[in-house]
């Protein structure tokens, strides 16, 4: 793999929209905390992110007992390692209920079934769904297309154990954030094309979705917010090595690069206005609607990369998730 420098790639800073003011101190604990990154820093990244970022408080994901927790190991791509899937239910039998199948985030490289899930956590918790969050190979180790195709067969696997697992086959809904919402893009197409499962819904959050970083987003953060240019630039190498921003990139691994958006479920898909992914977010979103997609769109003033996960106390945060909270419930009852 050659490696590519940062000044290659990005010449010049463009100007970027102010961070939210409520936000200014999360953000500077969190980039105190938390190094660009890149092959030095990515062990210490992934002990970080399996702990908690700072200021967060441990998940109990029994929420006190009204969710039974459960792991499975399920068939992983043909020829490839079994995956781990850990599922949630509510901790009462009843109905068949709708499944959120989750992606998680972590930038392609770091994070693992557990991370960024409780964003879900309620619904379970309230017997509206079950959620079944899949353990995906990480780059570089495992560069593309393993952590894609490893989502699409957990998913298949959710699908076909529908009924063992209490879901509505006809009401499966995919979900991740940051990375996640990338590859939950990408099991979307996948699920799409390959004729199984029939989606209800995809759930985007501040999705990573073009390795091309050509946007004027992609390039306005150095060395601050979080997640900026210069680990975006690591992320997607990793999972590409030299193919990243060449023609050789499957829409599977970089949804941005998808020509046909036609016939994939109805969407939610949000991002902040001061976060590299803002604009491929906008475009996909516009791509979506003229393929004729139902598509709820939010861009929150402010907001950095992951600012309702790191700062959920602010007015922005509690603004952000609630507004898809509402739109995953009117989901779930459909």
């Amino acid at each position: 793999m050659t490696e590519t420098t940062t000044s290659e790639i990005f010449p010049d800073t463009p100007i970027r929209p102010p961070f939210d003011p409520e936000l200014v101190p999360v953000l500077d604990a969190v980039r105190q905390a938390l190094p660009t990154f890149s092959a030095e820093t990515l062990e210490a990244m992934r002990q970080q992110t399996a702990e908690g970022f700072p200021g967060m408080d441990p998940v109990d994901l029994t929420v006190g007992g009204a969710v039974r927790v459960e792991e499975r190991q399920v068939p992983g791509p043909e020829g490839d390692p079994d995956i781990t899937l850990l599922i949630l239910r509510p901790a009462a039998d009843g109905a068949a209920l709708p499944a959120i199948y989750h992606t998680h985030g972590g930038g392609m490289v770091v994070g693992d079934r557990r991370f960024g899930v409780e964003t879900f956590l309620s619904q379970v918790a309230d017997g509206s769904a079950v959620v079944v969050s899949v353990e995906y190979r990480l780059a570089p180790e495992h560069p593309d297309p393993a952590p894609v195709e490893d989502c699409y067969a957990g998913l298949v696997w959710t699908a076909k154990n529908a009924a063992e697992l209490g879901i509505d086959p006809e009401r499966i809904m995919i979900a991740g954030a940051s990375a996640g919402g990338g590859l939950a893009a990408g099991t979307a197409l996948l699920a799409r094309d390959r004729a199984f499962p029939k989606l209800s819904h995809q759930i985007l959050i501040c999705p990573m979705l073009d390795d091309r970083l050509e946007t004027h987003s992609s390039r306005m953060l150095d060395e601050e917010g979080v997640w900026d240019r210069n680990s975006n630039l690591f992320g997607w190498t990793a999972l590409l090595g030299d193919r990243r921003g060449g023609p050789d990139v499957s829409p599977y691994a970089a949804p941005a690069r998808a020509e046909d958006l036609t016939g994939l479920p109805r969407t939610y898909i949000d991002t902040g206005s001061a976060e590299s992914f803002r604009d491929e977010t906008l475009t996909y979103a516009r791509r979506l609607s003229e393929a004729g997609v139902s598509v709820d769109l939010h861009m929150w003033g402010g907001g950095f990369h992951g600012f309702d996960l790191m700062a959920g106390h602010t007015a922005l945060s509690r603004a952000s998730v609630a507004t898809r909270d509402e739109f995953v419930r009117r989901a779930l009852e459909r």
